[in-house]
């Protein structure tokens, strides 16, 4: 392939994955981001391999640049999946200095508050 064809596919790659991407719901984030980390690993473990057995620097050079960006995109997706899920837990109350944690009433829900003013 030439070098138009080839940059030719790597710019519809690139719309069509934005696409894809942007219209994954929040919900359904987490767990892609978790089998897309699993896939990255096993990348990271190919372009080591590959690096340990590079006879050319060339090659080697490409190879450890490979490694270096596996590695980085691995622990970016679990850093995006820990934050994702920090979304979805349930905040933390914050005790005043001096306070005993159970004589703080609990905070009340929006239906609670509802009833009280009926």
């Amino acid at each position: 392939m030439d070098g138009i064809a080839l940059l030719t596919i790597t710019v519809l790659a690139i719309f069509v994955g934005f696409e894809v991407v942007s219209k994954v719901s929040s919900t359904l984030h987490t767990p892609l981001m978790s089998g897309a980390n699993a896939i990255h690993g096993i990348i990271l473990v190919g372009a080591i391999i590959v690096a340990g057995q590079a006879s050319d620097p060339w090659v080697l050079a490409v190879a450890l640049l490979a490694v270096v960006l596996a590695t980085a995109n691995l622990v970016g997706g679990f850093v995006v999946t820990d934050r994702m899920l920090e979304m979805f837990r349930g905040r933390k109350r914050v005790v005043p200095p001096g306070a005993k944690p159970e004589a703080i009433k609990p905070e009340s829900s929006a239906s609670e508050s509802k009833e009280r003013t009926r």
